[in-house]
């Protein structure tokens, strides 16, 4: 009995040890736990994005995020404000009298993420990866026009044209896809087509944690050749409703959220409106705009097509529909991009009146207890193609309805997810389609490339244009020229006559808006569309 009781006592007091050893392990963990949680968050900065961030391939495109590839790849050469190109991997270059050889002298003392040096083979190695694979990257002017690649010293890199291009150096500072991996990097067939190793780059950040469609955690490359980003960490939280980005800001799980229609116009408004955050709205980045296909036989003559931008009153429209944040667009292009601010065209402010004499010219009649027009008793109707997840085109669409209708145009709206809108403009298969460009550091060459290109849209939507062939050809001249005045004179031409014949109606300039905590400082857009604005951030 004495022994049962006794292996019974221990028994329990060997339980109760257990226990009790467990509960204060389970607080030394908690208390563990809740400080390193504490030291990591410190010097974080949390943002939401709503995909994830991708393979970190920076040689090809989608799913790879561009603000993501611009935080742990470098290009040669970067774009700043105004479009200025400034060194980056490149502390020089020059660009031979022909316009066909460029030297570029790279960046001494310059490492990997991984410890390993950069230099003119591995810049090689990049190039001739991606030339490997132009099927992928042929709407890149420049690297059609790569005759060769050479390297001429360990820091010293030469590139050799077909012919003159003038927006390479331009080109080379879009983030993909001819930014630097390293030899880590490679697989070992040197195919980055098919994905990378790992993400082994000489930028500021450096990918350090990743669940996908999750999250992602940068941390601060500390041995970084250039300006030291101000926060230690940056974690990139996977949210794709905007509603739920809201919320979560609010709750205070994101220290920032930052873009192109990342929340809703009206959340910006409201939040704004709490005078807890701050906020801040960029440059225009793009203008957003309206194409009307003039191989269809109504939109064929240039008074129709006049009066459709006489008969609505844009300013209102605009500033009623995106809460006052976009402007309405006088240009087809932002004027803050190159060549563009020389552009002199003729503004068009709503007139009703106007715009009904145009049509009654044209021979559009409206008849007696009749709603709509009609030339030879063919009403006149016209079809405009939205995208059905973009709130702004699907409000302008239904407001342009509305306003056309007043003056005899039945307008009728179709939306369809973006992949088919890209198709059918494409395939000339609209009337009327709401388009953007391309922003910083792409255009406006991009853009004028693009309308000379058949089968996007563009080319065929300005057919009726009676000096289209003269068009083109000044198009195709642009890039050649290595007289600075006769490129402005050719751009000044071009875009003139592309805006003036009403083919492309410009209606509000684009921006990117930020709603960040209080406690984050110094944030400013980056000048490249696409690049990432947090290298000066900081958090008090």
């Amino acid at each position: 009995m004495f022994y049962t009781i006794s292996r019974r006592n221990i028994l329990l007091t060997s339980i109760f040890i257990f226990l009790f050893s467990t509960i204060l392990l389970g607080c030394t963990n908690a208390s563990d736990e809740a400080s390193t949680s504490k030291d990591d968050n410190e010097n974080m900065l949390t943002i939401a994005w709503s995909r994830d961030v991708g393979a970190m391939n920076p040689h090809v495109y989608n799913p790879s995020q561009l603000f993501a590839q611009s935080m742990v790849y470098e290009p040669l050469v970067s774009y700043g404000t105004g479009g200025e190109l400034k060194p980056n991997l490149a502390e020089s270059w020059e660009i031979s009298t022909d316009g066909k050889v460029y030297t570029f002298h790279l960046r001494q003392n310059v490492k990997f993420s991984d410890g390993t040096s950069f230099n003119a083979n591995i810049v090689k190695k990049n190039f001739d990866t991606v030339l490997n694979h132009m099927e992928l990257h042929s709407w890149l002017g420049f690297l059609s026009k790569i005759a060769s690649t050479e390297v001429i010293d360990e820091f010293t890199f030469k590139m050799t044209l077909t012919e003159a291009y003038y927006p390479t150096i331009q080109e080379l500072a879009v983030v993909r896809p001819v930014r630097m991996l390293g030899e880590a990097g490679f697989p070992a067939d040197g195919d980055t087509s098919k994905g990378v190793e790992k993400a082994v780059g000489t930028g500021p950040w450096i990918l350090d944690e990743y669940k996908q469609d999750e999250y992602a955690i940068f941390t601060r490359n500390e041995n970084y050749w250039g300006e030291l980003p101000k926060v230690e960490k940056i974690k990139v939280k996977v949210i794709p409703d905007a509603e739920t980005r809201v919320l979560a800001f609010e709750k205070g799980e994101l220290d920032l959220i930052y873009g192109e229609g990342v929340i809703s116009l009206d959340a910006f408004k409201q939040l704004e409106s709490t005078g807890k955050y701050e906020t801040t709205i960029s440059d225009p980045v793009a203008t957003r705009q309206l194409v009307l296909n003039t191989t269809r036989e109504t939109l064929s003559d240039e008074r129709v097509r006049q009066a459709l931008h006489y008969g609505f009153n844009k300013e209102a429209m605009v500033k009623g529909i995106t809460s006052g944040l976009e402007e309405s667009a006088d240009f087809i292009l932002p004027t803050n991009l190159p060549y563009t601010s020389d552009i002199d065209v003729e503004s068009i402010d709503y007139d009703v009146k106007k715009a009904e004499a145009l049509l009654d010219e044209a021979g559009w009649i409206l008849p007696k207890g009749k709603s709509v027009r009609e030339k030879d008793g063919k009403p006149l109707e016209v079809e405009m193609m939205y995208d059905s997840a973009e709130s702004i085109q699907k409000a302008m669409a239904e407001t342009l309805q509305s306003e056309w209708a007043a003056i005899g145009v039945k307008l009728n709206i179709v939306g369809v997810e973006l992949a088919v809108q890209v198709q059918r403009f494409k395939d000339n298969e609209f009337e009327i389609n709401f388009f953007s460009n391309y922003g910083a550091p792409y255009d406006p060459h991009t853009f004028i490339n693009i309308v000379a290109k058949e089968g996007f849209g563009f080319n065929e939507a300005i057919s009726a244009y009676p000096n289209k062939a003269e068009i083109l050809k000044q198009i195709a001249l642009i890039p050649q020229t290595t007289d600075e005045a006769e490129r402005q004179q050719l751009y000044t031409s071009v875009l003139t006559s592309l805006q003036d014949q009403g083919a492309i109606l410009p209606i509000s300039y684009i921006k990117k808006t930020a709603i960040y905590q209080k406690d984050v400082t110094n944030f400013n857009f980056s000048a490249n569309r696409d690049e990432n604005p947090f290298t000066g951030i900081s958090i008090k």
